[in-house]
């Protein structure tokens, strides 16, 4: 049996949408599945506009872009993220101020943010982790008292809600991810969503190199960052899906849960926290046998079985402490699921079948 990491469905409305894009010849950036797809994303996660761009990472370049930081500005991140976090910021020239994770969330400790706020914090950029959100009741009271930009990185939470308010709707931007192992895909892609106009148009201007009028004259460098139609168009069939994807990611979640409970060695993701209920982008473990979680995938492997490790902490990136970031700086529970974390099957495609025989392969691992 060999049983991928990630398996997505697109027996929906997507060949049918594809060939209406090859049929009517719309297969860029100016088709009518990109404004419709914009439109129907922003709806579902209560927000006024959408911008569709090419993926989240260049949704993030976008997002952070249209803060006009300054050398020297600072904005809070947590190290247990991706790195695509952390690119714009640094291109800016902007400091990163890192933050560690809470052990049982693995979300941004929110409780460390207020301490690392100086005259230079311009923003904070929340991430929301594997499948639960970060706390933004605080975030937003940390926020509104010093007077902070909030970007919300919701590349991970499609479908997840805070405090009965969706992931994506709050701070002044937020950013969603496409890519296959998302909820919703479109191959490559992503999508930023605002309430503010006047950043809906910066954004939309951004990923289009900033063109003006005349057309071929530029005021500002921008990037190619457009969604084509064709990926729009299967956007627009996994919507359709929403509801029954987001079912089955909670299902996945909750009969891998009750196959490894009180299995000893293993920290399982939590099912809920007091404002938000695990919509299981992944399903995660950390292993507590002192196993690495190397190890531990490579066993897996051995069996036919998929997994990725946890996030690398942007503390531990040869790529950023050779520019001379983060000396001397530790997290000690970011680098303990990066040492130990593994995420396992878990896409939509996934059978029940498959979920018992990786679920019965740990515990036959771990004894």
């Amino acid at each position: 049996m060999k049983i991928p990491v990630n398996r997505p469905l697109l027996n929906g409305n997507e060949s049918k949408y594809l060939q209406e894009c090859i049929e009517t010849g719309w297969i860029s950036s100016e088709g009518p599945f990109v404004g419709r797809f914009e439109s129907e994303f922003a709806e579902k996660v209560n927000r006024k506009y959408g911008i569709a761009v090419s993926s989240g990472t260049a949704a993030l370049d976008i997002a952070i872009e249209c803060l006009g930081l300054e050398a020297g500005d600072e904005v809070i991140v947590p190290t247990f993220t991706i790195i695509s976090c952390i690119h714009q910021i640094i291109r800016r020239g902007a400091i990163p101020i890192l933050i560690d994770c809470d052990p049982m969330t693995w979300n941004m400790d929110v409780s460390q943010i207020e301490d690392q706020i100086s005259s230079r914090t311009k923003a904070i950029l929340v991430v929301h982790i594997y499948g639960l959100c970060a706390n933004m009741n605080e975030v937003s009271r940390i926020a509104e008292k010093h007077n902070l930009f909030i970007i919300e990185d919701a590349a991970e939470a499609h479908g997840l809600h805070f405090d009965q308010k969706p992931c994506g709707s709050f701070g002044n931007i937020s950013i969603f991810s496409f890519y296959p192992n998302k909820l919703i895909t479109t191959g490559e892609g992503g999508m930023l969503v605002t309430d503010d106009p006047l950043l809906a148009k910066n954004s939309q201007s951004l990923r289009n190199l900033c063109f003006s009028q005349p057309r071929y004259v530029h005021q500002e460098l921008g990037w190619n960052y457009r969604m084509t139609n064709i990926q729009a168009a299967i956007g627009v069939a996994q919507l359709e899906r929403w509801d029954d994807f987001l079912a089955r990611k909670k299902a996945i979640g909750a009969k891998y849960s009750a196959l490894l409970a009180n299995i000893e060695g293993i920290q399982l993701p939590l099912s809920k926290t007091d404002s938000s209920e695990n919509v299981y982008w992944v399903y995660g473990v950390v292993l507590q046998n002192g196993m690495s979680g190397n190890e531990f995938s490579e066993k897996l492997a051995e069996l036919g079985i998929a997994t990725r490790s946890f996030f690398c902490p942007l503390h531990l990136q040869p790529v950023l402490t050779n520019q001379g970031l983060f000396v001397n700086e530790s997290y000690p529970n970011a680098e303990h699921l990066w040492n130990h974390g593994v995420y396992l099957p878990s896409g939509v495609g996934i059978t029940d079948e498959e979920i018992e025989y990786v679920s019965q392969s740990i515990i036959d691992l771990l004894k």
